[in-house]
């Protein structure tokens, strides 16, 4: 069986100014990086009036079985293309913790990938060292700021503002900083987040263009002065020099399918401790020049969808058409108690199990007033039974389910999957909203996310925490939504409880204040902002082959 990588390899690309012909994007607004992927320049693109239909895919909860959902969206666009509908993907770029720690890439996955795979997979156009950059100059200059006399009088207990890494380093979490004497600043605790966690790279990915950019990052609060005065990085002077750092990572990346069809990757926050979507420019960009948008929103649904249709959708003013719920027939058997080394035994009784928690997953998308199709990514070694149990669980949701073949049949695998997307699509059924109104207070939001998505009784927190919410409350941030940050192995925050558990409570041990990119993040259990690698890091197995081609990144 050929690897991903090799798959792609085998692949023959075409110019990436032949993918941008195909939506009409003239050759000025092209700025190639090599021969197959671009930024594309969209104040030279002419305004379109049209605007496509919006297709999310999400999951289930992850488990090692894999589930599939980037790859199900490639499947899903090249079908969608074969039947006639002009589609475009997008995608969000990976981050290299993930790569070089239990993934080893994220491009999709079998006929079902976008490409040069080894390109996205590693720097790719440079954005995520670019919103390093600019989240790391703006920690430079607090501290700066403080050494030479402090004018804002910023106390330096309060300061929020962490630096930023793209790779996994829990050695960083929590550092002792500006130690070796008066030269080197005033001593402080501090840490390290993984840069997809930066809120700069959640303003990027929620900005409208330049201007809104610069607004945005002027408003991002790095702390507060001694009398309890929000410190915002405009008061540092820093916002302008910042979005310069972004002025080219906030152009969309266009790239294209193994089947030629065209793909923005753009912008990469993590689902399970950040917003977990592409940027709403390159979104943009698509429903204006496609008649159809494949879009993922990371993890499953009680995380990536939650966040696309709470804070992505709302502050966008997109209104989605359909969803589609991926799931496999090895990861319902995990949720039903079967472990890693028995999928290949046939169990259509632990499939039935586990399945509650896919029927979890359409109610919950459901309550979004999106229609929801549920993919079945099929696996060699799926039996009939297994899969039948899958098509009774998504039909007792209301919902159905399609086999899907992408991943060794690319697009074609996934034709019926496209015909019945496009349908529901079509019908204009979709009435989309919110979970909770803008009026509700933070915590309550925080505690309808818990009850209504995750099933909790509540979620709770110390009263420092409610303290703190209250004080952003009365500063004017009581209107924007929450962010969650959990694990995203369970709908609670034991990553071993799997299925569908209730009765557990939702702890939430800190809040963080993200004002620029528009949200309130509420960090629960014991979800970290900067990963560690495994026992076993992808890292060990990636080099250079003795062809002088990459290896182990799948």
């Amino acid at each position: 069986m050929l690897t991903d990588i090799a798959i792609s390899r085998a692949a023959t690309l075409k110019p990436i100014g032949d993918i941008a012909a195909k939506l009409a994007i003239p050759p000025a607004a092209v700025e190639p990086y090599g021969h197959f992927k671009a930024k594309i320049d969209l104040a030279q693109v002419p305004a379109s009036e049209s605007t496509g239909k919006l297709i999310l895919v999400t999951a289930i909860n992850p488990t090692p079985a894999g589930e599939g959902k980037s790859t199900t969206s490639v499947g899903l666009a090249d079908a969608l293309n074969r039947i006639g509908r002009r589609t475009v993907l997008c995608l969000r770029e990976p981050s290299l913790g993930p790569c070089f720690g239990t993934k080893g890439g994220a491009a999709g996955g079998g006929y079902a990938q976008v490409a040069p795979m080894e390109d996205i997979n590693l720097h790719f156009t440079g954005d995520f060292h670019a919103i390093t950059s600019a989240h790391n100059l703006l920690a430079a200059m607090i501290d700066n700021h403080i050494h030479w006399g402090n004018a804002l009088d910023i106390d330096v207990r309060r300061i929020m503002w962490r630096r930023v890494l793209d790779m996994n380093d829990r050695a960083l979490r929590d550092i002792a900083q500006s130690l070796g004497g008066p030269a080197n600043g005033f001593p402080r605790e501090s840490g390290f987040d993984i840069t997809v966690a930066s809120e700069v790279m959640a303003i990027l990915c929620l900005a409208t263009g330049l201007e809104d950019l610069e607004r945005r990052l002027g408003a991002i609060v790095i702390g507060y002065s001694r009398d309890r005065r929000p410190v915002t990085a405009r008061d540092l002077k820093a916002d302008g020099a910042m979005a310069v750092l972004l002025a080219q990572a906030i152009k969309p990346n266009l790239v294209q399918t193994l089947e030629g069809n065209p793909a923005f990757v753009h912008g990469g926050p993590f689902a399970n401790i950040a917003h977990g979507c592409n940027s709403v420019i390159a979104t943009r960009a698509a429903l204006a020049l496609g008649d159809y948008v494949v879009t993922e929103a990371g993890f499953g649904a009680d995380l990536g969808a939650e966040k696309f249709f709470d804070i992505k959708c709302r502050q966008a003013g997109l209104k989605p058409a359909a969803a589609v719920i991926v799931a496999t027939v090895r990861a319902l058997k995990m949720n039903g108690g079967v472990a890693k080394a028995d999928f290949g035994t046939a169990d259509a009784a632990a499939v039935r199990r586990g399945g509650v928690n896919l029927a979890r997953h359409i109610e919950n998308v459901r309550q979004f007033g999106v229609p929801v199709v549920v993919a079945i990514n099929r696996f060699g070694g799926d039996t009939a039974a297994e899969i039948e149990v899958i098509h009774k669980i998504a039909a007792g949701q209301g919902a159905e389910a399609v086999l899907c073949t992408h991943w060794a049949e690319g697009g074609a695998g996934a034709e019926a999957l496209a015909v019945k997307v496009a349908a529901l699509c079509d019908q204009g059924a979709a009435q989309f909203a919110p979970l909770y109104d803008d009026a509700l207070p933070l915590f309550d939001k925080i505690n309808a996310v818990a009850t209504r998505i995750y099933r909790a009784e509540e979620a709770i927190a110390d009263p420092h925490i409610l303290r703190q919410l209250a004080r952003w409350e009365e500063a004017g941030f009581g209107h924007l939504p929450v962010c969650m940050a959990k694990t995203q192995y369970s709908f609670s925050t034991d990553p071993a409880r799997l299925g569908a558990p209730t009765g557990h409570v939702v702890p939430v041990r800190e809040v963080r204040l993200s004002a620029g990119a528009g949200f309130v993040v509420a960090i629960c259990g014991e979800i970290m902002t900067m990963p560690g690698l495994p026992r076993v890091p992808a890292a060990e197995s990636i080099r250079f082959g003795a062809n002088g081609e990459v290896e182990g990144l799948f």
